[in-house]
């Protein structure tokens, strides 16, 4: 896959993510997108390196399956990311 279709795809798994538990990344802003993107691309490396450990298949490109293990895995990466944000002194995000 391509550097673009990798943030394109953590982008979209990011802000599902973010959608499905709630929250947000302090805002509309660049800095929450960003954000949103970094979040996304590692939980589709976190996805696809899981999901082709089990021999589910693996992130291809974009399409419906790789979507889907992307956003599973964001939505892991995201949940660990608001525990550890929600520790240090009750920040949400970096900015």
């Amino acid at each position: 896959m391509g550097l673009l279709t990798w943030i394109f795809v953590g982008l979209v798994a990011g802000l599902i993510a973010e959608l499905v538990v709630g929250g947000g990344f302090g805002g509309i802003g660049l800095s929450s997108l960003v954000i949103t993107i970094l979040l996304g691309v590692g939980g589709a490396i976190l996805g696809g390196f899981v999901s082709s450990y089990m021999g589910w298949g693996n992130v291809t490109g974009f399409n419906v399956r790789s979507l889907v293990i992307a956003t599973l895995g964001a939505i892991a990466v995201v949940v660990v990311w608001h525990a550890v944000s929600n520790r240090q002194g009750g920040r949400r995000g970096l900015i």
